[in-house]
């Protein structure tokens, strides 16, 4: 993709059509989707706000292939992290809501978050401040002993544990087509299958190419997942990061250790500095069970297999070998840690044993079935470190989401209700005083704030 910084340069080869809007949203995951509900649902003029997306649907990537959950904010430090805590308490009352809206499944079923040693202990009892901090009741959130947990999952070992009863399982695919209806619905015009090739930014504002139409904005929001940051980056903007992808692959548990336990299981994180995961044991809001996820560096955002692998392997080297990327690669932790998810992926049974650990009944021979796998994409500042938060940075009257994994699809709606809010306040759209949604984005904003 080029950026020019006048005038675009039409190919002739192509048929253009050209159609105004005042907001175009380049990416149609959960997060674009829940960005173009909200301001398509305010705007006077919704036909005024443009989704495109390159794929032929909506949230085929990463907002549909991931684990499913909606999860309670005991995870993020109420200091450090306080508008991700507050997303992702937000989230579970948002998503709740409208999953009743739309009569689509929301199975609020608990999580065990297990310490498998003594050094984790300490970890979860972190948790427990932060969770209080953030607003989960002790009703909500009890830190259990061996014998505590024990009851609660007989089958689960574990030195302690949280137990956290305001989790829930959920389908985000099938909550972004719904959105996406809706959207439609209030207006909303949606692009599918148009990848954006080109971007120019004039005194006009914006023209943005794809293979067939051409479409002039006045404000830009770059939401686009895996690709948000070459976005970025082709409009001069974060040009000091750079990221890396890393796939999370998952086994299907075979169904005679579907009542092994009732509720997910999670382990306390050995590195939380790192984006590696100790893979989980997942109940899905269909009663699947999964072990899963691992994460695999790979080259590419779509690189689920290991040919779109190889392919995207030479760019990406490239573009590391100029950033703080490289510095990574000389990291002797990061290098062992990633070695053991390469070996995760090509071993089953390394894979099933981190779960084994707390889990021991399960036998990596009972597993004979691979889960979707999805590929999420971590950003490094010019330092080599791994920027721990989402950047959401503005420039010239565009915005750009990047590095949006956590409170990730937990977060979406309230996430998208306060960047819809920034849009509004910035004079993008005219609005109306009543908005079509379930609700008022400039109300969650504000509720984002307090």
């Amino acid at each position: 993709m080029q950026i020019l910084q006048e005038e675009l340069i039409s190919n002739n080869r192509l048929q253009v059509h050209v159609a105004d809007c005042k907001v175009a949203i380049i990416g149609g995951g959960v997060l674009g989707t829940s960005i173009a509900y909200f301001l398509s649902a305010h705007a006077a003029s919704p036909e005024s706000v443009v989704l495109l997306e390159q794929e032929k649907n909506v949230a085929l990537h990463t907002s549909s292939r991931n684990t499913g959950k909606v999860h309670a904010p005991f995870l993020y430090d109420p200091v450090k992290k306080k508008t991700f805590a507050k997303a992702a308490a937000l989230g579970y009352e948002m998503w709740q809501k409208y999953s009743e809206h739309k009569s689509l499944p929301f199975k609020r079923d608990g999580v065990l978050e297990v310490a498998i040693d003594d050094k984790g202990i300490g970890r979860l009892e972190k948790y427990m401040r932060w969770g209080e901090a953030n607003g989960l009741t002790k009703n909500e959130l009890k830190l259990l002993d061996k014998e505590e947990a024990a009851k609660l999952e007989p089958n689960v070992r574990c030195t302690s544990a949280i137990y956290c009863s305001k989790d829930g399982s959920v389908d985000y695919g099938a909550f972004s087509l719904a959105l996406m209806h809706d959207l439609q619905s209030f207006g909303c015009k949606l692009l599918l299958g148009h990848k954006v090739q080109r971007i120019s930014y004039g005194k006009d504002g914006y023209s943005i190419a794809t293979q067939d139409k051409e479409i002039s904005a006045e404000y830009l929001v770059n939401v686009a997942g895996g690709n948000s940051m070459d976005i970025a980056h082709t409009m001069g903007v974060a040009q000091e990061y750079t990221d890396l992808h890393f796939r999370g692959e998952y086994w299907q548990a075979p169904i005679k250790y579907h009542d092994l336990t009732k509720l997910s299981i999670y382990s306390v994180p050995k590195h939380p500095e790192y984006p590696f995961l100790d893979p989980h044991w997942i109940v899905r809001a269909d009663g699947r069970r999964e072990v899963g996820p691992n994460a695999v560096p790979v080259f590419g955002p779509y690189a689920y297999g290991w040919r779109k692998n190889l392919a995207d392997m030479l760019p990406k080297m490239i573009e590391s070998s100029t950033t703080g990327a490289r510095k990574v690669f000389f990291d002797k932790q990061f290098l062992s840690l990633a070695s053991s998810e390469l070996k995760s992926s090509l071993s089953k049974t390394a894979m099933i044993n981190r779960v084994q650990e707390f889990l021991p009944q399960i036998k990596p021979s009972a597993f004979v079935q691979r889960g979707t796998s999805g590929i999420r994409s971590s950003v490094i500042d010019n330092t080599g470190r791994f920027v721990p938060d989402t950047l959401v940075l503005q420039r010239d009257s565009s915005l750009h989401v990047l590095n949006y994994n956590s409170p990730g699809a937990t977060g979406a709606l309230p996430i998208a209700a306060n960047i819809a809010s920034k849009i509004m306040e910035a004079g993008a759209l005219a609005t109306v005083d009543k908005p079509r949604s379930l609700w008022d984005a400039r109300t969650i904003a504000d509720r984002m704030k307090g």
